[in-house]
């Protein structure tokens, strides 16, 4: 990994990755700053290189004005926050992300994934797990795991190509009994209701979706 042997180099490659935890695991009784010189100091950045760093990370993160909060009482978009600001403290060539949103709204979720491309398009390498299919098409390579087993690997549009079906969206009044007529269709591969309309996956076959027999459902 990142051209060094694991187990024999694994103490110099733990100093090129960065790891953020699905639960938050930094330390609520001590504030902003304390955690981000307590995470710099086990990384080994000396005395200036540190004070650079946090004052970097707080600008980047907007943690400036919470320094001296203890972390205990903060939000989870401000957790979240300063737990990617102590994972990329020795700018990680490598980055692990283990649902890193799934516990804060959607407008902080879009700001952290706004920060991770700045983060990729610095060079850092970034490796998310997440449940969420809208944030896994924002990357650049998709894995999709199923009881351990990767099923497929690739970039999002080739393996939305793959699938060979069309995606429309229908809103209909009764959407759960029209949901269950046509999922009945050959020409429907899935049907998911998404609040007031449903997504329906065609097979690519169908030249035209809006027409013909897929029009005519079962009764």
């Amino acid at each position: 990994m990142l051209g060094l042997q694991i187990p024999e180099q694994s103490e110099a490659l733990r100093l090129k990755i960065g790891y953020m935890t699905q639960k938050f695991s930094l330390y609520d009784d001590l504030t902003v700053l304390e955690n981000l010189q307590f995470i710099g100091q086990i990384f080994g950045l000396d005395r200036a290189l540190l004070k650079q760093r946090i004052a970097e990370q707080m600008t980047i993160y907007g943690l400036t004005n919470l320094q001296k909060q203890r972390v205990g009482g903060m939000s989870g978009g401000q957790k979240q926050r300063l737990s990617l600001a102590c994972a990329t403290m020795h700018r990680p060539e490598l980055l692990f992300l283990d649902e890193p949103t799934s516990a804060v709204d959607p407008e902080n979720r879009r700001d952290f994934w706004e920060q991770l491309f700045d983060l990729s398009d610095q060079g850092t390498t970034i490796l998310v797990t997440t449940h969420y299919m809208d944030e896994a098409e924002r990357c650049h390579r998709l894995a999709i795991m199923e009881s351990g087993e990767m099923r497929a690997d690739g970039e999002p549009e080739t393996l939305m190509n793959n699938m060979g079906v069309n995606i429309i969206e229908v809103k209909a009044s009764n959407l759960r009994a029209l949901k269950e007529r046509l999922i009945a269709c050959p020409e429907v591969r899935s049907a998911a209701q998404l609040g007031i309309r449903l997504r329906v996956l065609i097979y690519q076959r169908v030249t035209d979706p809006l027409s013909g027999s897929l029009t005519h459902f079962p009764s």
